[in-house]
């Protein structure tokens, strides 16, 4: 497989083994939106279990479009469950969100040194980053300082080979520990729908546009009751150079780097202009 040169970009952060004891293996959390038994899940723990101690904290139900959601209002129950394997998970009834503030702030025996989260079985590509809860436990991840992969399959399907992105998963995994990466960044990547001997490389991407081509549609009316359907309509994507899609379409892994900052600076210079308006001795 062609593509991106490792040794052609330099690291903003030590190597991830120079934060741990000598001898220590690092701790890698994996967690998703699909549900502690998605089949995602089992295929990357797999891959990543020679690289360190590898421990999942997951939800107990499918979670997606949870986003940055969090449980306010009661407890966070905890199980342990068996996996395929015969290892054992954390599933709890919260959301992504939860799990990696929970598997960061003491439910395990030492904080994680990286975050994985995923595979997610669909992709997360563009705009749709702002509703995945796969985004957004990497995310938790980072505003923790602990770096952070976010991982999904394109297109998934009952066909896919998941142990296409789970051996991806496991190259970039390996590079992480040694490089490190730059500090709150998360690295938010995609696999095209292919074989591994028919991917053609890997691309550093920007985020695309998608188009979301959704309507409100009535479902039934019961009583005083209407029920609607609104996220069900094609998804689609403008065609631009550079993104995350393009790099899909053409049989690429998509690695586009996010961080957190919110803030408009350009927006904040603008806004100084109506100070004039805005004081309060006016109103």
């Amino acid at each position: 497989m062609t593509g991106m040169d490792p040794s052609s970009t330099q690291s903003a952060t030590a190597p991830l083994a120079d934060a741990r004891p000598s001898g220590v293996r690092p701790r890698i959390v994996l967690t998703n939106d699909d549900g502690v038994l998605s089949p995602g899940l089992a295929v990357l723990k797999d891959a990543l279990d020679s690289l360190g101690d590898v421990s999942i904290v997951a939800p107990d139900q499918n979670r997606s479009g949870a986003a940055r959601s969090i449980t306010m209002r009661g407890p966070l129950w905890v199980e342990e469950v068996e996996l395929p394997d015969g290892s054992l998970a954390y599933s709890t009834d919260g959301t992504p969100v939860d799990c990696v503030r929970m598997a960061a702030l003491g439910l395990l025996d030492r904080p994680p040194d990286l975050i994985v989260s995923g595979i997610n079985l669909g992709g997360n590509l563009g705009d749709d980053i702002t509703y995945s809860g796969t985004v957004a436990a990497a995310l938790e991840g980072i505003m923790l300082d602990i770096p952070a992969i976010a991982l999904s399959a394109e297109a998934y399907h009952p066909g896919y080979d998941l142990t296409v992105p789970a051996r991806f998963a496991r190259l970039l995994v390996r590079a992480a520990l040694s490089r490190g990466l730059p500090p709150k960044t998360l690295l938010n990547v995609n696999c095209p729908d292919r074989p591994w001997e028919d991917l053609r490389g890997v691309r550093l991407t920007l985020l695309g546009k998608r188009i979301y081509g959704d309507k409100v549609q009535h479902h039934e009316t019961q009583g005083n009751r209407r029920g609607y359907y609104i996220y069900n309509d094609d998804l689609g994507y403008h065609r631009e150079p550079g993104t995350d899609f393009e790099a899909i379409s053409e049989g690429y892994v998509s690695i586009t780097p996010l961080h957190f900052d919110l803030m408009s600076h350009d927006a904040l210079e603008q806004l100084r202009g109506w100070e004039q308006e805005l004081r309060l001795t006016d109103g």
